[in-house]
């Protein structure tokens, strides 16, 4: 996706988020973009979110895994984030997690656990939108819902 939107120039700066609480949690994707641009990028990320549902393979989700353990770790490189980290959680699981554990964790998903989750919280379900801006040529939300889901071959 990142690689796409870069090459088709669709957004000019966009970040996923997941903020853990201890009984839910919060994910999802903020962008910016042109007004001109808003509907091919928002169409884009429903297509990539319709692959990770039906399609998507092993190399990704090891790519994927191998990613965010890199990354988990080089956020934890000074004290502040440390403490925040070990804040974070004890307030969601009530203990701080060591890193054989969580990296346990990951390794235990595969493909089946994507597509499982991607089942239950993306596919045929109602996004929340929320558009700051010059949001008149934002696709209507029924257009945008009704991108939630693809015909599965």
């Amino acid at each position: 996706m990142a690689q796409f939107c870069a090459h088709e120039n669709l957004a000019i700066s966009f970040q996923s988020f997941n903020t853990c609480y201890k009984d839910t949690g919060l994910w999802g994707i903020y962008f910016v973009t042109t007004d001109d641009k808003i509907d091919e990028f928002l169409w884009q990320l429903q297509m990539f979110w319709m692959k990770l549902c039906n399609n998507v393979t092993d190399a990704e989700v090891t790519r994927a895994k191998n990613l965010l353990k890199t990354n988990m770790l080089l956020q934890l490189d000074g004290s502040t984030p440390i403490c925040e980290d070990i804040g974070r959680q004890m307030l969601c699981y009530g203990r701080r997690i060591p890193l054989p554990e969580l990296e346990a964790r990951l390794d235990a998903i595969d493909v089946k656990t994507v597509k499982q989750v991607c089942q239950r919280y993306i596919y045929d379900r109602c996004p929340s939108v929320v558009g700051v801006g010059p949001v008149e040529t934002m696709a209507d939300y029924n257009r945008i819902r009704s991108r939630m889901y693809s015909m599965k071959v």
